[in-house]
């Protein structure tokens, strides 16, 4: 993240009002010190725009006016240094509150950043069955780690990905495996790698339902959905995106949105009627009558 506020230098800011501040009253430097004022004041008014946008006048009005000069006399020279003091005094005062406001955000922001970093470094464990370190809870204190289930472990070792020379068959063949002794998040995790690599593969379709079961089998239905549904579009050719299609009208029956499960019900049948009457029928059935569809 780059430094906030990285073009605004408050030094240029203090240099020119201290020099101001002690020029000298005499008139015929009068001129040429209020057209740096009115200068700076400009200035001051863009920094504003920046560092407050909106408009708002909290700490220089928008427009300052110079007070009526006093006819020519006598105290003409001091009444404009006067102003001109004044004028000084609230540029300085303006400055100190915008350098303020500017540190106080570059704190907030670097606690911000803090946090992230810590966030995004946490330890995460990734063996099955193990909870990761919890984020911290305000008071210090974190959860530990708690142990694998050996018996977990053990079951998911037991499951033994095939060597068949086909390295996506056997990605999902392994998939599937996990899936079937009820290792849903393992399966979870196997699923969408192969389908990650191996896009093109005769048995993507199938890789990217199955996936979508394993959620829903997980009590995950929106995620399931997601997955499902982008099975569909992206494989609506794929020889399991009709399942896709009744698997995602089942997430949504759990999702309570039985309006958009009749209409994936009645896209299915559509899209796919030799299935819908076929193998599916029993299924889309079922789910129908759990939707209240008409």
């Amino acid at each position: 993240m780059k430094p906030v506020l990285s073009f605004l230098s408050p030094a240029l800011f203090v240099a020119l009002s201290l020099s101001l501040a002690a020029a000298s009253p005499a008139s015929a430097q009068d001129s040429n010190v209020g057209k740096r004022v009115e200068k700076l004041e400009d200035q001051m008014r863009a920094v504003q725009r920046k560092v407050f946008p909106g408009g708002s006048s909290r700490y220089f009005e928008p427009d300052i006016a110079p007070e009526p000069i006093a006819p020519a006399g006598p105290s003409t020279t001091s009444s404009a240094v006067s102003d001109l003091i004044s004028r000084v005094d609230t540029l300085e005062n303006s400055l100190a509150a915008m350098t303020g406001q500017v540190e106080q955000n570059s704190h907030r922001i670097k606690q911000l950043e803090d946090k992230l970093a810590a966030a995004t470094i946490a330890p995460v464990s990734t063996t099955p069955g193990v909870t990761g370190t919890s984020a911290g809870t305000g008071t210090g204190t974190s959860t530990p780690t708690r142990a694998p289930d050996p018996e977990r472990v053990n079951g998911v070792s037991s499951i033994i990905m095939p060597v068949s020379g086909d390295p996506g068959e056997d990605a999902y063949i392994y998939g599937y495996r996990l899936w079937e002794a009820k290792y849903y998040p393992e399966a979870q995790a196997q699923l969408k790698k192969a389908a990650e690599e191996h896009p093109k593969h005769r048995r993507a379709s199938f890789t990217k339902n199955l996936l979508g079961r394993a959620y829903l089998d997980d009590g995950k239905p929106a995620l399931a959905a997601i997955a499902l549904y982008e099975n569909y579009q992206e494989l609506p050719r794929g020889e399991r995106a009709p399942d896709s299609l009744y698997y995602l009208s089942t997430a949504l029956i759990a999702l309570n949105k039985k309006t958009e499960a009749c209409q994936t019900l009645s896209e299915l049948q559509d899209v796919y009627p030799d299935v819908s009457s076929g193998r599916l029928s029993a299924d889309i059935a079922r789910n129908k009558k759990s939707a209240n569809c008409k």
